[in-house]
């Protein structure tokens, strides 16, 4: 039977679901898995003890999108610790469990997993980040089984569209929170308009969602970029695995291009840039999405990834806090820095921000064992995260609830320069135009290039 018939039952039989409950309590109980009793909380309010409330946690461990994942221990310690012994839903003190599960980078292995927390591990609501390959499959056995879901870490328009939403119904489930391809375009266009060119773009993606959502040459950046007035070399989609792009540069040279712009892998960025140099290639912007948004992917490309530049998501600059630990963004990712030694990452935010909003939702839930009152309280929330204000409940489209089912989160954009301090390479923020609370440090500069 699944979440949402389970759902469905417990509306129209009244009591049927939470006698079951009532009985698994019993058990858990004798078995000693419950909350603190109050007299080991010391001078601490008492509560009544609960059962425990599953979170399932689906992320990119492993495989050739793994740097999306490098600070999940991290986060997951931190919201941890945070929770400490439970939550307090309704006057009940609930222990809380987050399932952690790897996609391996993988579409379909992330479905399984999905499947496998709800099916299995009977979690009450399921997050997940990084990219289409992730969030897609995982919100897609959401909404199949009728269990609230909450996603970040991927353009809106690939996540919604890549599930064929409709706008006007949106989804039953599963809900998001990110920035989209418009508004990123936006940052790039604003850096790009702070160096001379000829305005002669060559677009290319890697053949995945995210490739394919903003390719999209009627939503996508090749409408965008013909919009704004640019002239656009549309190179069409990619194998992200592929090793040769000996193609695709000679058309670029021969085309003149002098902005490259496109969706690519961080390892496969470097392998298109390696071959750029060697057949003297020479834009005077690069601005690949996704494949430069890690101090990891800087430090493999070494001092050619100097001007190369990204969207930023999120950043120690960026002036928000989280609602569950209070920590800014900055002692975020210095606490990110001290615990591993390693510099500030950007998913770190947004997989903080989907357990946070989580948690939340959960605390204000009017009925725990009803999947149904889980999805209503997203759709009341009004929170405050480490990545800005989220909430799904305004009549779209408005700026920030552009659909349904969707929260749009700012973005800028930001340049990789030589590091001033302990880190070789740091992401200068040179576009904030269009998110004012968010300080720049720098103009946008042409690349330079040596010999």
């Amino acid at each position: 039977m699944t979440s949402r018939k389970i759902a469905n039952e417990s509306k129209s039989t009244g009591s049927t679901l939470s006698v079951g409950r009532r009985k698994v309590l019993k058990g858990m109980a004798a078995a000693g898995v419950v909350a603190l009793a109050p007299s080991a909380l010391g001078a601490r309010r008492a509560y009544a003890a609960g059962r425990i409330i599953k979170i399932g946690f689906v992320s990119p461990e492993t495989g050739p999108i793994a740097s999306f994942g490098e600070a999940d221990n991290f986060v997951l310690d931190g919201v941890r610790k945070a929770i400490g012994d439970g939550i307090v839903v309704n006057g009940v003190k609930h222990p809380v469990v987050i399932i952690q599960k790897d996609s391996q980078s993988k579409a379909n292995r992330a479905a399984s997993v999905a499947a496998e927390l709800i099916s299995a591990d009977k979690v009450d609501i399921l997050v997940a980040g990084s990219t289409a390959d992730t969030t897609i499959p995982v919100s897609s056995q959401a909404e199949l089984n009728g269990v609230p879901c909450l996603t970040a870490d991927t353009p809106w328009q690939a996540w919604f569209f890549g599930q064929k939403g409709d706008p006007a119904k949106g989804f039953d489930w599963t809900f998001h929170h990110f920035w989209g391809a418009d508004g990123v375009f936006t940052c790039f266009d604003d850096m790009w308009k702070q160096i001379d060119t000829n305005k002669v773009v060559g677009w290319l993606a890697g053949d995945d969602n995210d490739g394919r959502a903003l390719g999209d040459k009627e939503h996508g950046f090749p409408a965008m970029l013909k919009a704004a007035g640019y002239t656009t070399i549309d190179l069409g989609l990619f194998d992200n695995m592929t090793d040769n792009f000996s193609a695709q540069i000679t058309k670029l040279k021969n085309s003149n291009v002098e902005i490259v712009c496109g969706v690519f892998y961080p390892p496969t960025w470097a392998t298109f840039w390696n071959q750029a140099m060697q057949q003297g290639f020479r834009p005077k912007a690069v601005t690949p999405l996704k494949a430069l948004l890690f101090p990891a992917s800087a430090d493999a490309m070494g001092d050619r990834v100097i001007g190369h530049s990204s969207e930023v998501w999120w950043s120690p600059h960026h002036p928000f806090k989280s609602g569950l630990t209070g920590q800014t963004a900055k002692q975020l990712c210095d606490a990110y820095t001290e615990a591993t030694g390693k510099q500030w990452t950007q998913p770190t935010g947004f997989k903080h921000s989907v357990l946070e909003i989580a948690i939340d939702v959960l605390k204000r839930t009017k009925d725990i064992d009803n999947p149904a009152s889980i999805r209503d309280a997203i759709l009341e929330s009004n929170y405050n995260s480490i990545v800005g204000p989220l909430q799904w409940k305004a009549s779209p489209p408005t700026p920030i609830n552009p659909v349904k089912n969707v929260c749009v989160t700012p973005v800028v954009g930001g340049q990789w320069r030589k590091g001033s301090g302990k880190f070789k390479y740091e992401l200068s923020l040179v576009a904030t135009q269009h998110a004012p609370e968010i300080k720049a440090d720098d103009k946008f500069l042409p690349l330079k290039y040596v010999g």
